[in-house]
């Protein structure tokens, strides 16, 4: 069961190579279906947002901490990467935690929180 993510949000596409961004958008989204049929990513999901000025859509892949350090380091996944960052702007790339994962965020929270004077 995945207990790690990998999120990718860009703004918006580059003016003048909308063709492209097309292009690497269809070439990664590919890629992802091929990484979960292999069983690199347990799955993905892909959002594209209206019109907002602030960000445009994010890809989710989910999977093990495992996994996902081997995507990172991955040469298919960094061309990716290297290809949708000359075509959109604003790309970021965050790991995160989710499902089993989030018990142990919630857990070092707590912790520190525990160590903090509270006010009242």
């Amino acid at each position: 069961m995945a207990d790690r993510v990998l999120f990718m949000s860009w703004r918006t596409v580059v003016r003048g190579r909308e063709e492209r961004a097309l292009e690497v958008f269809n070439e990664t989204l590919g890629l992802y279906g091929r990484m979960q049929q292999e069983g690199r990513i347990e799955r993905f999901d892909v959002v594209l947002l209206e019109p907002n000025g602030e960000l445009g859509g994010y890809i989710v892949l989910h999977g093990s901490s495992a996994q996902l350090a081997a995507v990172r380091e991955a040469d298919d996944y960094r061309r990716a990467l290297v290809d949708a960052e000359l075509a959109v702007e604003g790309m970021r790339v965050v790991e995160g935690a989710t499902d089993a994962g989030l018990a142990h965020e919630i857990q070092l929270f707590q912790d520190g929180i525990a160590a903090l004077p509270q006010r009242v």
